[in-house]
């Protein structure tokens, strides 16, 4: 069923938008489609290893473009990650830390917040968003309108783990849906219709989807593919707690299912820009928010969801933080490139004002654009990453050069000990070295402390 008779008149209401301040030079300026996967693993596409099915949509994005191979999420869960990537700012200076719930949504952001989308309206910039939110519940000062021209999908990241809903949001009006449909595939006919109606503008697409978090609900067509695959796993029925939606039987060969489905979203995305004739001047961006997931009956191990990478979602192990990133924009990228530049989320907010000629010095941000490491120029480097999750007891990591230093149970003890791992050349953090660089270990020591500022809403240390 098309969503429009689902949802009203909703798609019709998407503007025609316009919001340019600065009306010369409008049509070079590129638009930006970044594509968001929810617990997508840095093993989970064929173009990072995977070889138990493939993607080829986002693979010939990576054969068209640039892949990165040392990129890294804001989080190791949904709304910090989010967080980071749309403010600029690493969790141990974002407002959001943590999965925080209020009622209908989660813990909003400060009113005077300043994201992605504010920053590109200055250079006239439409600005949509299709998907997962989970940074302030409908209604609040970070309401996602509050930020962008228009919105369309799942206000509440609770709700998200479910792709059979009654409703999703579009702007500040609830729509109710019929919960046979796939919300998936309505989210991404509202981000391609955006798309059409601002091909003449310069826009930015943020696609947040929900695959594949965290039901395992697929297209059944695509499902039953899989299980003819897998049919070992059959007497496997899982019904995802109080999430909705209905049980999912075999959701192990229900994951490849759902891989494809985004993949083939992807290359729809591809052609309609191809069709509307701005492919060229079009960047495209596809990454995923933290580490694998095992949830709803997932099982990252059996499909080698991580990689040789230690660690899944919730871990700050490489396994839960570093991600697939791939960047194509045949205007500036060449073709085939690979990148082993140490980059993260918090990078984001640089980079596309760059792209869109925004100065942002005035902005506070922890990140460093990545333009030149994407046109081939001499990039500026990192001195050093930081994550810091509230949750598990209280965690902490720091990137910082080929070493990674990780330390978990700070909660109760601000100073437990160090672990320490040299990435060149044990990239699975087997191998805890810190007896062996004592001086290393100091410094990430005196980093763990000054690398942060404490947060009231997302405490690391003490109750």
């Amino acid at each position: 069923m098309n969503w429009i008779k689902t949802a009203g008149t909703a798609l019709s209401l998407f503007p025609l938008l316009s919001m340019a301040e600065e009306p010369e030079a409008e049509s070079h300026k590129p638009n930006i489609i970044y594509i968001l996967a929810d617990d997508l693993g840095y093993g989970d596409l064929s173009c990072y290893g995977q070889t138990n099915y493939t993607t080829p949509n986002i693979d010939q994005l990576a054969a068209e473009g640039m892949r990165f191979t040392q990129h890294y999420a804001g989080s190791t869960v949904c709304s910090p990650s989010r967080c980071s990537l749309l403010t600029g700012m690493h969790t141990g200076h974002a407002e959001v830390r943590g999965n925080k719930v209020r009622v209908n949504g989660q813990y909003p952001m400060e009113k005077d917040t300043v994201m992605i989308p504010d920053l590109l309206r200055k250079a006239g910039y439409a600005s949509g968003a299709f998907g997962k939110w989970g940074l302030g519940y409908p209604g609040s000062v970070s309401d996602p309108i509050r930020f962008f021209d228009t919105f369309y999908g799942i206000n509440c990241q609770t709700l998200s783990h479910s792709y059979h809903l009654d409703h999703l949001w579009h702007d500040e009006e609830k729509i109710s849906i019929d919960p046979k449909e796939y919300t998936h595939d309505l989210i991404m006919d509202a981000a391609k219709r955006f798309i059409q109606e601002n091909k003449d503008t310069p826009f930015f697409c943020y696609l947040p989807v929900q695959i594949p978090h965290a039901s395992m609900h697929a297209p059944k067509e695509l499902h039953d593919k899989y299980r003819k695959l897998y049919p070992q796993f059959d007497e496997k029925i899982v019904t995802y707690g109080q999430h909705g939606g209905p049980s999912v039987t075999n959701p192990i060969a229900a994951f490849p299912a759902m891989i494809e489905h985004l993949d083939n979203g992807v290359g729809e995305i591809m052609d309609l820009l191809k069709e509307l004739g701005i492919d060229d001047n079009t960047i495209v961006m596809f990454t995923s928010d933290n580490g694998p997931h095992r949830e709803g009956g997932h099982d990252p191990i059996f499909w080698d969801s991580n990689g040789d990478l230690k660690g899944i979602k919730r871990d700050l192990y490489e396994g839960g933080i570093r991600v697939p990133f791939i960047v194509r924009w045949p205007a500036k990228i060449k073709a085939g490139e690979t990148s082993d530049h140490i980059s993260a989320f918090w990078d984001m907010l640089p980079t596309m004002c760059e792209i869109a000629g925004v100065d942002c010095s005035g902005q506070q941000t922890d990140g460093i654009s990545l333009l030149s490491a994407l046109t081939g120029k001499e990039q500026k480097q990192h001195d050093y990453l930081y994550w810091e999750f509230p949750s598990r007891g209280g965690r902490q990591a720091i990137r910082r050069g080929d070493y990674k230093a990780v330390r978990y149970g700070v909660k109760n003890n601000p100073d437990a000990p160090i672990e320490l791992y040299n990435l060149k050349t044990d990239l699975g953090e087997e191998h805890n070295i810190a007896d062996q660089h004592p001086d290393i270990v100091q410094k990430m020591n005196e980093l763990f402390k000054t690398a942060r500022t404490e947060s009231e809403k997302f405490t690391l240390f003490g109750k």
